[in-house]
């Protein structure tokens, strides 16, 4: 039995996100489980680093896998690119030690939300970008995320009715970059994510951004510890995993 760590990106657009549900839903996961078994002939669980959500992206999600299999890395990476619907690839497959856990073992993500702040719509940014046609002013927008760097409660910025133990999270990177009428991207880095929170830090963001709130507001809305006190849920297309860190 060899345990494999596999990289994998794919668009979101048309996916339920990245969990197996119940029905007949389409999920990144099921896919990658379905290509195992006919590369394979083995049932197959794949271990995601996290559950990305219906629409949300990945440039690098990282998975993991125990199997019975005479396939080499490499091997296995091809095989599977080669039944695998166009919209998710395999960029990497490597021999992990036995036990990794694609999440358990996981220290940090980083996730970026991509902007498109031009006054008319982009088609080729339609399923990838959060189009936001009034100019945002990016130098606020920055000084709003740094509120955010550090050890904090986020309970603000976690989506109602979720069941976590804590909303404590540590944020190592919070970026704002790009130009006003232009691409602009919110990159954030931390030891772990609630659910919605990338996406409702970036609505705040782009709230500051229009001149609905000050950037100092930030350091209120997390100390309010209260969904309500923030900014809407921004849509789940401009939201990207980039990176997962070991």
């Amino acid at each position: 039995m060899t345990t494999f760590r596999l990289v994998l990106e794919y668009d979101g657009t048309h996916f339920a996100g990245w969990q197996v549900q119940a029905g007949a839903q389409r999920t990144v996961q099921g896919c990658v489980e379905a290509a195992l078994q006919r590369v394979t002939g083995q049932v197959l669980r794949v271990t995601g680093s996290g559950r990305t959500d219906a629409g949300v992206h990945a440039q690098g999600q990282v998975a993991s896998v125990a199997l019975d299999t005479d396939f080499d890395a490499d091997g296995l990476r091809r095989a599977l690119n080669g039944v695998l619907p166009p919209d998710v690839a395999v960029l990497e497959v490597a021999p992990a030690p036995a036990g990794f856990d694609a999440r358990r073992d996981a220290s940090s993500k980083l996730y970026a939300y991509s902007i498109w702040n031009g006054p008319q719509s982009s088609p080729l940014r339609a399923r990838t970008h959060c189009w936001v046609p009034p100019a945002l002013d990016i130098a606020a927008m920055a000084a709003a995320a740094r509120y955010c760097v550090g050890r904090h409660d986020f309970s603000s910025f976690q989506a109602a009715g979720s069941a976590t133990r804590t909303a404590v999270r540590s944020l190592s990177r919070f970026d704002v970059s790009g130009e006003s009428r232009g691409d602009i991207r919110i990159e954030v880095a931390a030891d772990g994510f609630l659910y919605h929170m990338v996406r409702s830090l970036a609505g705040t963001l782009i709230e500051v951004g229009r001149g609905r709130r000050a950037p100092d507001s930030m350091a209120a809305v997390l100390a309010a510890r209260d969904r309500r006190s923030a900014g809407p849920t921004a849509p789940a297309r401009g939201l990207a995993l980039v990176r997962v860190c070991y």
